[in-house]
């Protein structure tokens, strides 16, 4: 899932690489686009178990976040789970895990707590998170169609954080890719700002990559519309063109 903010990355010279991995052993990509002397040496020391909802589509995308993500994290704190649907027979184990008073999940809403307010008040601190991963309406489908979604307590970012992530079209200025909502989420609940700019690094080299090599900066559609830039005919059907009118007034959809 992309929460709100947008910004461009530098597009000069990578960012400094830690002590380098095995080539393509840890990013999964072919070795002459590796990034893994962006990874860490070592998996980040957490005690937050983080479970990515992964939108089916996400899986065949090339520039997605979350394999750069896992790359960084424990195998027994990040675990992806691809699907539409869920549910307790389906899968149990998250069925259990979103039952839990210590979980949360991060989708932006009228009703989600801001995560830093929320573990200054809460109880129970939380162990685990949970996002999904996908464009908006993906998103969305998987949050309002998955009951399981609707029982752990629901947070949101309150950030000053730019995205970094301009290879993909945003639907506003204010989006955030799935591996950024977990760097900033998992600052938060586990105290420690290294890890956020540990998690950006390999996200970083690969827009300063893409960039150099014929990639272009995309303008989210907020921006284009606002500008008369827009490349596509405005849709005719009713709902779609509503959409469209409220990303020009920048209303939150």
């Amino acid at each position: 899932m992309k929460q709100n903010q947008q910004d461009h990355p530098p597009t000069g010279p990578l960012p400094n690489p830690l002590p380098s991995l095995t080539a393509s052993e840890g990013c999964s990509r072919p070795q002459k686009v590796c990034l893994c002397p962006f990874l860490p040496l070592h998996p980040l020391h957490i005690s937050t178990h983080l479970y990515i909802i992964q939108h089916p589509a996400e899986e065949s995308k090339v520039l997605r976040t979350v394999p750069l993500l896992a790359a960084c994290l424990p195998q027994d704190k990040c675990k992806v789970k691809i699907g539409r649907r869920f549910s307790e027979e389906r899968d149990p184990e998250l069925s259990n895990v979103c039952r839990k008073s210590d979980t949360l999940i991060l989708y932006p809403g009228a009703e989600a707590a801001n995560l830093e307010e929320f573990i200054l008040d809460s109880p129970t601190y939380p162990s685990t998170i949970i996002i999904i991963d996908g464009t908006w309406s993906q998103a969305k489908d998987i949050f309002y169609k998955n009951s399981l979604f609707r029982l752990p307590k629901q947070v949101q970012l309150k950030t000053s954080i730019s995205s970094q992530y301009v290879i993909r079209t945003q639907p506003t200025n204010r989006c955030l890719s799935t591996l950024e909502c977990a760097a900033a989420a998992l600052s938060i609940l586990e105290k420690n700002n290294y890890i956020q700019e540990t998690l950006l690094r390999p996200l970083q080299a690969l827009c300063s990559f893409q960039l150099q090599h014929g990639a272009q900066i995309r303008l989210s559609k907020e921006h284009l519309l606002k500008n008369g830039l827009y490349p596509k005919p405005m849709p005719k059907n009713k709902r779609k063109l509503r959409k469209m009118e409220l990303l020009m007034n920048s209303v939150k959809i």
